[in-house]
């Protein structure tokens, strides 16, 4: 349950005249921009802007803005960024630098403030101000006037050592590695957003190298078995693992963190001098999903205090990869998909922010990013067991004024018919002999609404592979010392076991 989500505050800025950028031999003529909080916390955010394209074609562009508060970008996925004081520089990415006459460009980004959050109302693209309209392109110069733009900070490069040529021509990234995660294939690249989605693969040698382009997330990387790195927002990189002994290997390569709003790129395995890469792993036939919300998410779940303010941030204490899921499913020997989201709720997300809610969002491959879709379901994806655990942002927070409940009853009606909703969705695609498992933690400090609910779903559908699952926290020994008060990576491991202990009383033909 991260502390504010999805408030959105749509800001429209406008400024004056045209000019040319030196990024592009073409003229921007005008532009629009949105600016849109969407998530807020006690001295963090996270932001979108949209900026629209009312000039010639660009074929690379770069957004400026000042922060009017001091606010400071900390993380930034479709682009890169840099800043200089209030000053910010955001460039494009090397797959969305083409911007259409009428099309768009969007950016997502986290970042700290203190004492307010103003929007910013300075947007320029390529040196023009954005003010919603054009006007005549003027002749290209060789730089923007007004001044010097910043350049961006180049993209950190993990490893020096120079990548093999490969040979043979494109390698396809799903003929090297085995997934079931939601990602978007482009063929010689994947993207995904999704937590805990991870890739597994082969090869024979003394190493292998990795593909990466993602400044955003942090990943965990494996080799027969045993974690020997952990990558923190790589940027465009071949990580190399090297001087292993020689022979066949596996490796694993799982993404930490929560991206929603920004892609996380993988493209595939680069054989070491003298080795190869072999036929990637068969898939399991265990098959597990998890949905749910920060918890399920694994959300600051490595720190080892509730405030995580000075030990990096609960992005960097997060890893969905020992999450009660992931250890749950591996302890089974299964196949499974994390999709989760912070925040978000069945019908209220934290506190009552947003009117987006995870429901939204559930049937998307890329979450809210950019060019997000509808995650084409594969008739190879089929779990036999599904948990559920949504309701902890429902209702852990007192109603607020201007909501569309006035009780909590009217919120507990609403939360049962979407819940049910959602299970008729997950009994049409998955069929009837699927297990589901809805899950509750204690919230009796709040309400009993919660437990209330998810009880009588259960009971209500008569369905004899629809189960509840109830975490009594302090029956549990759970300590809560992740940020914020989320479980710490000892707690997920006693929720595993609570959830591998209800599983093994269901009668699985798995």
């Amino acid at each position: 349950m991260r502390r504010a989500v999805a408030a959105t505050a749509t800001v429209a800025v406008a400024a004056g005249a045209v000019l040319v950028s030196a990024i592009a031999a073409q003229a921007a003529a005008g532009c629009r921009v949105s600016y849109a909080v969407t998530s807020q916390w006690q001295g963090g955010f996270g932001a979108t802007v949209d900026v629209t394209n009312l000039g010639d074609a660009l074929s690379g562009w770069r957004l400026t803005w000042s922060f009017p508060a001091g606010q400071k970008v900390t993380a930034l996925w479709n682009g890169t960024v840099s800043q200089s004081g209030t000053q910010v520089t955001v460039g494009n990415a090397t797959w969305n630098g083409t911007v259409a006459s009428g099309g768009k460009a969007s950016v997502g980004f986290n970042g700290t403030w203190t004492g307010a959050n103003p929007a910013p109302t300075d947007f320029a693209l390529n040196g023009v101000a954005c003010d919603g309209g054009t006007g005549p392109t003027p002749t290209p110069t060789t730089s923007p006037t007004g001044g010097p733009t910043p350049t961006p900070t180049p993209t950190p490069s993990l490893s020096p050592t120079p990548t093999p040529t490969p040979t043979g021509g494109p390698v396809k990234v799903l003929g090297q590695v085995s997934t079931v995660g939601r990602v978007r294939d482009n063929g010689t690249s994947v993207q995904f957003t999704w937590p805990g989605t991870y890739f597994e693969g082969r090869f024979r040698g003394t190493g292998v190298g990795l593909v990466l382009n993602d400044s955003t997330n942090d990943y965990v990387v494996q080799v027969d078995g045993a974690t020997v790195a952990t990558l923190v927002t790589p940027g465009r990189t071949t990580y190399w693992v090297r001087g292993l002994a020689s022979g066949d290997h596996t490796v694993r390569l799982a993404k930490r963190t929560e991206s929603p709003y920004g892609a996380g790129e993988f493209g595939g395995l680069v054989a070491d001098s003298g080795g190869t890469i072999l036929a990637k792993p068969a898939l399991r036939s265990r098959q597990m999903e998890f949905i749910g919300d920060s918890w399920t998410a694994g959300y600051g779940d490595m720190s080892t205090t509730r405030d995580c303010n000075s030990n990096g941030g609960v992005t960097r204490n997060t890893n969905a990869d020992v999450a009660f899921g992931a250890l749950t499913a591996k302890g089974f020997n299964a196949d499974y998909q994390i999709n989760a989201w912070s925040g978000m709720g069945m019908v209220r997300n934290y506190n009552g922010q947003g009117t987006d809610n995870f429901r939204t969002y559930y049937d998307t491959d890329l979450q809210a990013a950019y060019s997000s879709q509808a995650w084409p379901v594969p008739s190879t994806w089929r779990p036999q067991v599904v948990v559920i655990g949504l309701g902890i942002n429902d209702f852990s927070t007192a109603l607020n004024a201007g909501e569309k409940w006035t009780t909590i009853d009217q919120l507990a009606a609403d939360y049962r018919t979407a819940y049910n909703g959602f299970l008729d969705k997950l009994r049409a695609r998955y069929g009837s002999s699927t297990y589901i498992v809805l899950t509750y933690p204690d919230l009796s400090y709040q309400t009993t609404a919660f437990a209330d609910s998810v009880r009588r779903i259960v009971t209500d559908r008569k369905d004899a592979r629809i189960s509840a699952l109830y975490y009594d926290n302090n029956a549990l020994g759970m300590d809560l010392l992740g940020c914020d008060w989320h479980p710490s990576r000892h707690d997920h491991q006693i929720l595993a076991d609570a959830l591998t202990q209800h599983l093994r009383t269901l009668p699985l033909a798995w």
